[in-house]
């Protein structure tokens, strides 16, 4: 067997942990392989693998679609030994598609809440806070928070209702005690500093009304900026959206060290985020290509402890 070969026998194990079937992937990477066999070609390079991605007929879709099974393969082999090279995000152009997630670090989240209580106005110092932290415990979506009321908090056992999910889906979030306590904590300064709301909002503007998703967008960009986070790419950009994206991740990392069992796990991810295919949570799983070099480190310190 190649080297190249057995490189995909370990990367293929290593995904399919992770609870991703990879069929398709299997079957596209393995005819790469092919070709770089013919070819005699043992280090990965771009030009290979755009040569071959464009090499059959078909719409620029079929090229990129080729091309994105075999990157992450790339990125997995560059991690391992750096001569191989990771063909560029957005080689062959087919149109529009997601933005590269942002991975917030928990010191990176603890800035954002911290910076978010350094606005200016009280009532803004109180709520960004609030919000962003239960956001980042959560990983509800956004719009789902911002559309929440008080009654929707259940302070007493620690549960939020979701009435205006995906597709109009409502589901329960139980918190960990720490995010109800701060919930609740908020719900106080909230009221001392607006005794008279214009709604029931639970998290409230300066005008006591309920926050509006492209206003509280535009004020996280100044939050991050504020909290020293930048950019990491052109496509990769600090995003409120991304502490969704955040929370998969950390909740997945967790399973691996508690030693659970993740692809059993994933449905419940689903579940808590409000997807109604497990593929949507997949895609948060692996949409980053630097997800895969982290769990893979992850798991590789996992193996060395119980060794």
């Amino acid at each position: 067997m190649s080297p190249l070969r057995e490189a995909l026998a370990d990367y293929l194990s290593v995904r399919r942990a992770l609870g991703f079937r990879l069929d398709r992937a299997e079957k596209l990477i393995g005819q790469f392989i092919d070709y770089m066999d013919e070819r005699k070609a043992v280090v990965v390079t771009v030009e290979h693998a755009a040569a071959w991605a464009t090499a059959p007929g078909g719409a620029a879709w079929w090229h990129a679609l080729r091309l994105s099974a075999v990157r992450p393969f790339a990125f997995w082999l560059h991690s391992l030994g750096g001569a191989h090279e990771v063909p560029p995000a957005g080689l062959i152009p087919h149109g529009p598609h997601r933005a590269v997630p942002y991975l917030y670090s928990a010191g990176e989240t603890g800035a954002l809440v911290t910076a978010a209580g350094r606005r200016t106005r009280p009532v803004s110092a109180a709520t960004y806070p609030a919000l962003i932290g239960l956001l980042a415990a959560t990983g509800a979506r956004v719009g789902e928070l911002i559309a929440l009321d008080d009654g929707d908090f259940d302070a007493a056992h620690g549960v939020l209702t979701v009435r205006h999910g995906k597709s109009g889906k409502q589901r329960l979030l139980p918190l960990h005690p720490t995010a109800a306590a701060a919930l609740a904590a908020y719900q106080q300064e909230r009221d001392r500093l607006l005794p008279h709301r214009a709604a029931d909002a639970l998290f409230a503007s300066c005008a006591g009304t309920r926050l509006d998703q492209s206003r509280v967008s535009k004020a996280f960009r100044r939050i991050a900026a504020d909290a020293g986070i930048t950019a990491r790419s052109a496509a990769c950009r600090p995003r409120i959206h991304d502490l969704r994206h955040s929370f998969s991740v950390s909740s997945l990392l967790d399973w691996y060290r508690n030693g659970d069992d993740v692809q059993s796990m994933l449905p419940r991810l689903s579940t808590y985020l409000g997807h109604t295919d497990p593929r949507h949570t997949f895609w948060y799983l692996s949409a980053a290509p630097e997800l895969l070099a982290l769990a893979a480190e992850r798991l590789e310190n996992h193996q060395g402890e119980i060794a």
